[in-house]
Formats: structure tokens, sequence, C-alpha cells
């Protein structure tokens, strides 16, 4: 019996290699002090406009705000929502907060959801994606709220953020930047698609028109068909109308579509890392999975 078990023991040992968690340990330095960049001023804090007071120190918890902090604090409102939004409504309750820290050109968007459990509709892909279009390109934002939300109304924020930090945007883009976000969720939620696949389908189509420059709905139509074909997506004809809507929307802004291409080139290589650190992932526990169930098959046939 000690020589039949012996293989179970040796498989524990070998598996408790495997997922036990390396440990390392840093050399205390001096806490290191952030710089401000005196060319967009200090980093902007904006807050939901519906936040108790207590709900705010949990948002500036999150942000890692401090009495300390070298910050400039502003909030958002409803009337916010109906400057930056053709359908914007002023007596929206708004929850989700950011920070934004502008960057110099050429550095790109790096965004992080501090409080991932109550941004529960939108992804750092989707917020990236629609910042694009809005015209927002070189930052850095942290996005928190202080219970679950959907998380839209930092993107109005971030607008309001990023002029006060001198920074301008096209109203007809943030309107269809915002709706592109919808479309993105919508997606994802309704249709049932990884929020990664949804933001790598939408930055693929973009790039295309960046780059094919069609001057009719028609022809942004058979490009949003190709790539549905391409990414082995089926929509509903509804979903499908609702993403050619938006993408002709695009079309039609006033960007500057070879720079925005290679803008997209970058952002597209990012989600394909993180889609594909995803797939291997899932085949490294799809086969530890099938190795204990083929060792528990074995047990039970010794005991049988």
């Amino acid at each position: 019996m000690k020589k039949l078990l012996m293989p179970f023991i040796a498989a524990i040992l070998v598996f408790g290699v495997m997922i036990t968690p390396s440990i390392t340990y840093a050399a205390v330095t001096d806490t290191k002090v952030e710089v401000v960049n005196e060319k967009f001023g200090a980093p902007i804090i904006v807050y939901g406009g519906n936040l108790t007071d207590d709900q705010k120190s949990s948002v500036k918890k999150s942000l890692q705000v401090t009495d300390a902090s070298d910050i400039q604090e502003i909030v958002v409102t409803g009337d916010d929502l109906v400057k930056y939004l053709t359908d914007g409504d002023a007596s929206a309750r708004l929850f989700s907060s950011a920070k934004i820290t502008r960057k110099d050109a050429g550095e790109g968007l790096v965004i992080n959801i501090v409080t991932p459990d109550n941004i529960t509709e939108v992804s750092s892909d989707m917020y990236a994606n629609a910042m694009l279009t809005a015209g927002i390109e070189d930052a850095v934002v942290d996005i928190a709220a202080p219970k679950p939300v959907t998380g839209h109304s930092a993107l109005v924020g971030i607008y309001k953020a990023y002029e006060v930090a001198g920074g301008e945007l096209d109203p007809e883009r943030t309107d269809v930047a915002n709706d592109e976000l919808s479309v993105a969720t919508t997606l994802s939620e309704k249709a049932g698609i990884d929020d990664a696949k949804v933001s790598e389908l939408l930055t693929e189509i973009k790039t295309q028109i960046a780059e094919q420059n069609p001057v009719s709905r028609e022809e942004v139509e058979k490009i949003v068909s190709e790539q549905l074909a391409n990414f082995k997506i089926e929509l509903s004809e509804e979903d499908r109308q609702l993403l050619v809507d938006l993408m002709d929307r695009i079309r039609q802004l006033d960007i500057d579509f070879s720079k925005w291409s290679d803008q997209l080139n970058d952002f597209s290589k990012t989600i394909e890392d993180k889609l594909s650190g995803i797939v291997e992932n899932e085949g490294f526990w799809e086969s530890v999975k099938s190795f204990f169930n083929n060792l528990i098959d074995s047990i039970r046939s010794i005991f049988s």
C-alpha cells in the first residue's frame, strides 16, 4: 500500500511547489517623492458630485490622496454631463471619481481601476479606447468609486479634469467617445463578449477606418463585417447596427487618422499581450485540472 501511495504523495509535493508563491524581500529605501510636471501642474482629482463626505474620504483613500498630496480637487456634476454629452442628464447621480496626471507627448495612456469591485461595467481598456477617441492621448488615470456603479460618469470627470489641466477637447469627439463606451459595455454585458475582446474588436475596426479612410457608411459597414468575421463574433442585427452607427460617427470626426493609426496599433498590441496572457494562464490551469482528474482516477482504481 505504501508503494501505491507514493505517486500520490509525490504529486502533492510537486503541485505544492507549482503553486507556492515566490516571496521577495525589498530593502528599506527612502519613500519616492513624486515630481510635479510644471508644464501641466499637479495631478487633478475629480470627485463624483453625489458623494457623501464619508464616500469622498473612501475615494481619497483609494486614490492615495493624503493631506500632504500636491493635487488640485474639482467636482463633476450633471451640468458637466450636459456640456460633454449631447444627451447628458443634468439630474444624473454621479459617484465614480478619477485622478488624472497629464504626461508628455508619446508617453501614452495608463488606466488603473483601483476599486475594480465597484466599477462594474467599464474595463480599463474600454476607458483607454474611449479616451483616445475623445482626444486624450498621454496621461495616467486612476479610477475609483465608493460603491458599485457602472463607471460611465468617470469618463466625463476625466474630460473635465483634462481641460482644467490645460488640454483642449472637441465636444463632438467626447460625445462619440461616450457613445463608444456605451456600445462597448452593451456588447460585453448583452452579447456576452469578453471585455478584452470587445476592446480589441473596437480598436481593430478603428485602425482599419484610419488606414482605409472609408468615405461612406457602406464602406464602414464592410469593415465592421470583416472584423466581426475575423474575430468570429456573431451579433444580433440590433447590436451590429449599433456598432456600424458608432464607427460611421467616428469616420466623420475631425481626426488626423495617420497619427491615430499609430496610436491604435500601440494600444492593440497592449490588448493582444493581455489576451495572450489570459490564454496561457487558462492553458496552465487546464493542464493542472487534467493532471488531478487523472490522478483521482488512478487512486480510485487502487482502492476499488
